[in-house]
């Protein structure tokens, strides 16, 4: 069986409703498709927006086939804050709100509280998790799964190549995402996609520390991730394993005015 934590957390940690910004910024949504095991698993709504030095990105999860009978699961999560030059983001603040077959309102709450020179990730009041943090060592300096999207396109952006890693704290588990930015495709066939691998490495909150919706593997799970080589720098599909079977997850379509996407 699918489990929807995982589903979620593996998605919204690799990719990440559209308000209106400054007039300077620069707003892309997309809606995608994903397949576990060569069927239907889920629908997913990705809106990123950029501003000079700020970025907002909001997604958007519903399981379908026998992954929405399974569990049921829709959510939502939200993640706004601020970029730099030459530094990862900032984050300010990431809510996510989910349903499941059993627990229904989860929510997960975070606030980025800067103290002594670093940046501390707080539960919000909102939060409903019965578990207690992580330590405060493994949530210093850390970015929400959607911040980790905001992440690699900043560093892309700046033109960046080679290798770097992304540190993660999605409320409950701790885990560091280690990017490998491949080179770009030559010839005609090139489809003006960036090639990149991931690595999800987890650091805490894994075995022996189970969050409310079950206790993820703790093996660095490999992940490859394709991204739109312009300005807008949208993800177009990834491929990742998930309980030793393939999880892939598709551009549909892009929204837009005219063709806003449907939920």
């Amino acid at each position: 069986m699918l489990r929807a934590a995982a589903f979620v957390s593996v998605v919204v940690a690799v990719l990440n409703s559209a308000h209106a910004g400054s007039a300077h910024a620069d707003e892309t949504a997309a809606l995608y498709q994903a397949y576990w095991a060569g069927l239907p698993a889920g629908e997913i709504r990705l809106t990123l927006r950029d501003d000079p030095d700020l970025y907002r990105g909001e997604i958007l999860i519903r399981t379908v086939g026998l992954a929405g009978l399974a569990t049921r699961f829709r959510g939502s999560a939200v993640s706004e804050g601020r970029l730099a030059p030459a530094l990862l983001p900032v984050p300010v603040r990431y809510d996510a709100v989910y349903d499941l077959r059993k627990r229904r309102d989860r929510r997960i709450s975070m606030n980025f509280a800067p103290r002594a020179g670093i940046t501390i990730a707080e539960r919000g009041a909102a939060d409903t998790s019965n578990k207690p943090p992580l330590a405060e060592p493994f949530r210093a300096n850390v970015l929400d799964p959607l911040s980790a999207l905001a992440a690699i396109r900043h560093e892309l952006r700046q033109g960046r190549r080679g290798e770097f890693t992304v540190p993660v704290y999605d409320g409950a588990r701790r885990f560091d995402v280690i990017v490998r930015i491949l080179p770009p495709e030559s010839g005609e066939s090139r489809d003006r996609a960036r090639q990149l691998e991931l690595t999800l490495s987890p650091i805490a909150g894994f075995k022996g520390e189970t969050s409310e919706d079950g206790d993820p593997d703790t093996a660095p799970r490999p992940v490859t991730l394709r991204i739109s080589d312009d300005s807008r720098l949208m993800p177009l599909s990834m491929r990742v394993s998930l309980y030793y079977l393939p999880l892939a997850v598709e551009l549909s379509r892009w929204c837009g005015a005219a063709a806003p996407c449907p939920w």
